[in-house]
């Protein structure tokens, strides 16, 4: 039995744990760098954003023929103020769409727009979390699954078995503290964990469900709570993904344009682009904020346990709700504002 104890605190490693517990959501953007440059600079001849900038071309051919004959048509017709002003569409695309083979100024342009936003994105981060408060909730929960990780083998055993559990356990959830405090300070969240801690280890009879489930929760509880925040990093990254996929779509909106349409395809991909930054931004200032409201209850409640399954089900469920609405209407509202102008 005590060997089997063994192996099982040896598979945890506290390091790993600050240094999982410490990603935030101005890291992920920075993954996606390499992805955007990848696709939007870097031998567009071979890749996925070449072969579509060729097939927004083949649209603009296709839609400046149709565009050729409705303008001789105004011109015979004596409209002389349209057919100028009509020019400048296809000179932009013209202009745009151009040197496809190392990048056209669309690609670039979409790439400083994507940086730009990414910009105030990181600023909206900095601003809100100066003392890295996001990181101390995320790891206020996650501090709580490992100890109980590790604790709750030794809630089965009796007696010296128990007891000697515990102690390496202990062995095990010291550096944690002091990792912690090396990284966030003397936070009161830490000494509370801390003291909950050691009064399981240094309790002389032996610890009912009841106390460890109180203190630590159970492991359906620790299964959700992962569940909630892998899912809101995933969102984060579907995001990226969702913004990248739509930068890839330009020079076909782009070619497009010039369709006899009421609503242009370059004012719908420019609604699109810039309706995923106002996600991003609002999950961002979202998350931050609840986190904030966490970290401060912890530190004024310092003898309470507080229930962080409320501030997960937040930023894994409800934020990226919250967040694709908001965008949903900033979205309609930007749409509306370009297609009249």
């Amino acid at each position: 039995m005590i060997i089997i104890i063994n192996i099982f605190l040896a598979q945890f490693d506290t390091n790993s744990l600050i240094e999982n517990g410490s990603i935030v959501t101005q890291n992920i953007a920075t993954n996606w760098d390499k992805q955007w440059i990848d696709l939007l600079q870097t031998n567009t001849n071979n890749n996925i954003y070449g072969a579509l900038t060729r097939l927004g071309i083949f649209f603009a051919v296709g839609t400046l023929l149709l565009f050729v004959a409705q303008w001789l048509r105004d011109v015979l017709e004596n409209e002389y103020s349209r057919p100028i002003s009509s020019l400048i569409m296809p000179f932009i695309i013209v202009l745009l769409l151009a040197n496809p083979g190392n990048g056209t100024p669309l690609s670039n342009l979409t790439l400083g727009t994507r940086n730009f936003l990414n910009t105030i994105n990181q600023q909206v981060i900095t601003t809100t979390n100066n003392n890295q408060i996001y990181q101390q909730a995320i790891n206020l929960s996650v501090a709580e699954d490992f100890v109980g990780a590790l604790l709750r083998p030794c809630q089965s055993l009796m007696g010296e078995l128990q007891n000697q559990c515990l102690t390496k356990s202990k062995e095990k959830i010291d550096p944690l503290w002091g990792n912690y405090r090396n990284q966030y300070g003397n936070q009161p969240w830490i000494n509370r964990l801390e003291t909950q801690v050691n009064q399981i280890i240094f309790n002389t009879y032996p610890v009912s469900e009841v106390e460890f489930n109180s203190l630590l929760g159970s492991n359906s509880q620790i299964n959700f709570k992962n569940l909630l925040i892998s899912s809101q990093f995933a969102f984060q990254n579907l995001m990226e993904a969702t913004m990248l996929l739509t930068a890839a779509l330009g020079p076909i909106a782009l070619g497009a344009s010039l369709l006899p349409v009421t609503v242009k395809p370059i004012f719908v991909w420019l609604t699109g682009f810039f309706a995923i930054a106002i996600a991003k931004i609002s999950f961002n200032i979202i998350i931050l904020t609840t986190a904030t409201v966490v970290v401060d209850t912890s530190a004024q409640n310092i003898a309470t346990n507080l229930d962080l399954t409320w501030f997960l089900i937040c930023i894994g469920i409800l934020a990226p709700i919250l967040s694709l609405v908001i965008a949903a209407v900033g979205g309609i509202t930007t749409f509306n504002a370009m297609n009249n102008s």
